[in-house]
């Protein structure tokens, strides 16, 4: 599988003097393209960190990152992200007074789509059929969480980006809905198999969704563990019932129970 994203010996921590130990430190990652991978560990570990310095939000104090073959020297136009709180557009799940007000779903789709990146006619029918059937006419305060998080997935893919970043997308939403949308978010990957970038706190979701997991120490983060997710392609949730599914969440617990009692 070809190398898409490189990490390569990276370090980057906030503030100046005095303050804590970097937020990563020497940290390695490959991501193969059309790889869907995740990133787990405990809280306060780099993974956010992680997400913002793929995408060029950040700069790493020392080492390099690529994407595509390329050194990431600022913000990712072939990058789509989702993130916990919905973001259809800013501020529509809060209020009525951004644009949303007056743009459907699927009108601030494709108005929200990151600036110079191409949004083709078949990319907006290919998202809009298949993650919101249901809330295209409708204003992201007219929605539920869930369909909020549905519009927020589909402005972060109607640009057809070669690389998605998921930070916590699914971590406020009841466990029935997260499921729901896990099975959503495996069929648009098994469509156009994109490379993916999971950061999560949820072990199962992590387990059902990525091809590889990559388990980060306590701060500074780097990677201790990597596992390979040898369940076929398609899964359904009843693979989340198996001992095999079981035994895979309670190793990737413990690696993380190791790393916070070493912190």
């Amino acid at each position: 599988m070809t190398s898409f994203v490189e990490i390569d010996n990276v370090t980057h921590a906030y503030g100046g003097q005095g303050a804590p130990p970097p937020a990563v430190d020497k940290l390695h990652l490959s991501i193969g393209e059309g790889e869907f991978a995740a990133v787990v560990g405990p809280s306060g570990c780099g993974k956010s960190t992680l997400m913002k310095l793929v995408t060029g939000l950040q700069f790493p104090q020392a080492g390099s990152i690529s994407v595509g073959g390329r050194k990431v020297t600022g913000p990712l136009k072939i990058a789509g992200m989702a993130f916990q709180a919905p973001t259809c557009c800013p501020g529509a799940a809060r209020s009525r007074t951004s644009c949303c007000r007056w743009r459907s779903c699927s009108r601030t789709a494709s108005a929200c789509a990151p600036s110079g990146a191409p949004t083709s006619p078949r990319s907006r029918r290919c998202w809009r059929r298949s993650a919101s059937p249901a809330w295209g006419s409708k204003f992201p305060w007219e929605l539920s969480g869930g369909m909020q998080q549905r519009a927020s997935l589909c402005r972060a893919l109607i640009h057809e980006p070669q690389l998605l970043m998921l930070d916590e997308p699914f971590g406020a939403l009841d466990s029935f809905t997260r499921e729901e949308l896990w099975c959503v978010m495996r069929d648009l990957h098994g469509a156009r198999p994109v490379t993916i970038i999971l950061v999560t706190h949820d072990l199962r979701e992590a387990a059902f969704l990525a091809d590889r997991i990559f388990c980060m120490s306590s701060r500074p983060g780097r990677i201790i563990a990597e596992r390979q997710v040898k369940f076929a392609r398609p899964r359904d949730l009843d693979i989340t019932y198996t001992g095999e599914f079981t035994d895979l969440v309670h190793e990737l617990r413990s690696q993380i129970a190791g790393a916070r009692q070493a912190a």
